[in-house]
């Protein structure tokens, strides 16, 4: 047995003791993507957008099961928009088809977009796209990086310095790195195991840089994880261990860096537990990605978090209502599943009696009239549209009639009550039965 199989086999050990007597209410914590089970966040800014790459439990995983990456996207970090998924398994002929794909991360350069996936015990490869939203495409047909250590190859994470020259880094449970070329799709010189691997590392390295420093964060410690970091004057060390951005606690469990600054303000990613903890006590492998601010001290350190805060971030921007909204663009959700087909694009489905969603800081510049909402349905429904919370005031309530079937899709509206300013917005959904209707979009009038 190596060193990582060890590792996880004690970590799932531990989990699966953690997870038992747990009550669902006890569990007050809000990973920002609900309908899906989605781990390793890797958020990339680009223009005025944070670009979420994740990896995809899939539901019925007991261990890991993981078949595709997914991509979300906001403007103002608390409502994300489901994208689907940008690529799988499949763009990668030389992979094992079955598993495998773990943590990704990308990067532009020169308006391209380069995708960094590892396939477990099978190298780390890439993948271009001309734009953020793929698709995404092997240049290689072969790996970029297999050694030795090749169950080491795991949670590649790139980086450009300010002089041009790019990094990959990667590994479990040392630090690798290599300089690509400016192509990033091959590189130059030897694969490099970092000698100063900082105090506690385990995994999922996140090199970035700030006010002259680089950073080092990863998943620290174990078992649980949380997430520790490391600084240097060099992108190529030596690493001096910092401290914890985020506390290893019997409530992080697994963990995986990404960070950001965007609007002002600076970014932790991590992944969690706490939608499967609602649903079950019963342990399996299916994590949701969260996300809180982290603040810089005067020195360029990072004040320490206990753990994600129940409310998350403060919304940097709003959403206009009375243009279309997707209706995967969701701060909150409970039961709610969302699909993708080639010509719909992504929508929300399996809406239960109950169900909701929460789109939060809603800006009504002016009053509506009416809402209209484009849904496809079956047996029908209503949608209940109310205001800071599932019981709050009511706006209006719309039905949704039988549309001929679920591929069939059809503009309902009704009139709503006068609300004006910033506002929290809920969709409660009632009817009889289970999966009542569709949602690809709404808008108010």
């Amino acid at each position: 047995m190596n060193k990582s199989t060890h590792k996880i086999i004690v970590f799932c050990s531990l989990i699966m003791i953690s997870f038992q007597g747990i009550a669902q209410s006890d569990i007050k914590q809000k990973p920002i993507i609900q309908t899906k089970y989605t781990a390793d966040p890797a958020p990339m800014v680009y223009k005025d957008t944070v670009f979420l790459y994740t990896s995809h439990d899939e539901d019925d995983a007991t261990g890991f099961k993981m078949l595709d990456w997914l991509l979300y996207t906001s403007t103002d970090m608390v409502n994300w928009t489901d994208r689907g998924a940008v690529a799988s398994l499949k763009d990668f002929s030389w992979a094992r088809q079955d598993n495998g794909a773990w943590a990704i991360q990308t990067i532009e350069r020169n308006g391209k977009f380069y995708l960094y996936a590892p396939m477990h015990g099978n190298g780390i490869g890439v993948l271009v796209s001309d734009s953020p939203y793929g698709p995404f495409k092997d240049p290689l047909g072969k790996r970029l990086i297999e050694t030795d250590h090749k169950w080491n190859d795991i949670d590649p994470s790139p980086f450009i310095d300010d002089d041009g020259q790019a990094y990959l880094y990667w590994g479990n449970p040392d630090v690798y790195y290599v300089k690509l070329n400016e192509d990033m799709i091959s590189y130059s010189g030897d694969v490099i195991k970092e000698p100063t691997k900082p105090k506690n590392y385990q995994e999922g390295p996140w090199i970035y840089k700030r006010k002259g420093k680089y950073y080092l964060s990863y998943a620290s410690t174990c078992c649980p994880e949380g997430i520790g970091y490391a600084m240097s004057n060099s992108p190529t060390g030596p690493w001096e261990y910092k401290g914890m951005v985020i506390e290893a606690s019997d409530k992080t469990r697994g963990n995986h860096p990404g960070i950001i600054d965007y609007k002002g303000k600076s970014y932790v990613f991590g992944h969690s537990y706490d939608v499967l903890k609602r649903e079950t006590s019963t342990f399996y492998e299916r994590r949701s990605v969260d996300l809180d601010e982290i603040v810089y001290n005067p020195d360029g350190t990072i004040k320490t978090l206990s753990y994600f805060s129940v409310d998350g971030p403060a919304a940097v921007g709003d959403i206009n209502p009375f243009k279309r909204v997707e209706a995967e663009t969701i701060a909150w959700s409970e039961g709610v599943k969302s699909n993708k087909d080639e010509k719909r694009g992504v929508f929300i489905t399996q809406i239960d009696n109950n169900d909701y969603i929460e789109v939060k800081a809603v800006n009504f510049k002016k009053s509506p009239k009416a809402f209209l909402v484009n849904a496809s349905s079956v047996s029908g429904g209503k949608i209940e549209i109310r205001l800071d919370g599932k019981d709050g005031t009511l706006l209006g309530v719309c039905d949704i009639k039988n549309t001929g079937g679920q591929d069939n899709w059809k503009d309902f509206t009704c009139k709503v009550k006068k609300v004006k300013g910033l506002q929290n917005i809920f969709f409660v959904f009632k009817g009889e039965g289970k999966s009542m209707f569709n949602l690809d979009w709404w808008t108010f009038k």
